[in-house]
């Protein structure tokens, strides 16, 4: 769960901060001087919208570890951190990708996979996790971020937040636009209070639309890195042990930007529908069925 908050946080923060500033420098006022211009706007919304995920993206190993306190194994000192070294580059090895970094962090059962690159990721689980855990299911859980990293699904989120950050931009403001022109009735070229406000409102109404698009992507991720887990595993039981046993334990919160990249995280009712992670009953059944 942890590397979604940070995620997720840093896209919005720099996404505000860049729509200020542009804003400030007369962007806005450019784009809405002889009518709306489309094409400078789709422009403009690209940049905005694809710079918080790209920034989110690159930070999001060393902000991961920042914000778990998790601590990298440079020399395993210990049975269990020379196993969890081994075990992660054997599934590396089978999973085609380099070494990643791995780190314990203190916490509750959980575990995460990050970093903007596949040959340089994190693969980090918590204390909790491993002495709650079997060997063979951590194991499971490993093979599962592992498949994370082999899939780049730090990078397929990252391009699926640019998107929806795009037509966020964009709508938010040819809406602004039109509710602008409605109120003043077409008597000033210059961009008005009404713009303004049509745009921020829009932007938390569609920001929030995007954020469901974004986490049912996430969902779906999740039931491919289970499957991944089973492939470099041999069979699905392990996998199927692991989800079983997590299903009974409680998990840490990791913080939100941080969330998606958890091994489990769960919402209930509507707010399912801004889960990064599907019921564990039903990536079990998905990985029976796969059988």
């Amino acid at each position: 769960m942890k590397r979604i908050f940070l995620f997720i946080a840093t896209n919005v923060a720099v996404i505000a901060v860049m729509t200020v500033v542009l804003s400030v420098l007369g962007v806005d006022k450019f784009l809405t001087a002889q009518g709306l211009n489309l094409p400078m706007l789709m422009v403009f919304s690209l940049v905005v919208g694809f710079t918080g995920s790209i920034i989110s993206l690159l930070i999001s190993k060393p902000m991961a570890k920042w914000s778990t306190g998790a601590q990298v194994i440079e020399a395993p000192s210990n049975s269990t951190e020379f196993w969890l070294v081994d075990t992660v580059g054997k599934l590396a090895q089978k999973a085609g990708i380099a070494m990643p970094e791995v780190a314990i962090y203190q916490g509750e059962p959980n575990a995460f996979a990050t970093g903007a690159f596949k040959n340089s990721a994190l693969v980090a689980v918590s204390t909790g996790l491993l002495e709650s855990m079997t060997r063979e299911e951590v194991e499971a859980v490993l093979g599962h971020e592992v498949a994370h990293v082999a899939n780049g699904d730090m990078v397929t989120m990252a391009l699926i937040q640019g998107v929806v950050n795009t037509f966020v931009v964009f709508l938010s403001r040819v809406v602004g636009y039109a509710v602008d022109r409605a109120l003043s009735k077409g008597e000033s070229d210059s961009p008005g209070i009404g713009y303004m406000v049509t745009v921020v409102v829009c932007q938390i109404v569609f920001g929030i639309a995007a954020s469901m698009i974004v986490a049912w992507f996430s969902r779906q991720r999740e039931f491919r890195a289970d499957a991944g887990a089973a492939q470099l595993l041999g069979g699905p039981k392990p996998m199927i042990h692991a989800l079983a046993r997590l299903g009974g334990l409680e998990p840490s919160n990791l913080p939100q930007s941080m969330a998606a990249m958890g091994i489990a995280t769960e919402k209930p009712g509507f707010m399912a529908l801004f889960s990064s992670h599907p019921p564990i009953e039903q990536r079990i059944a998905a990985l029976r069925g796969g059988r």
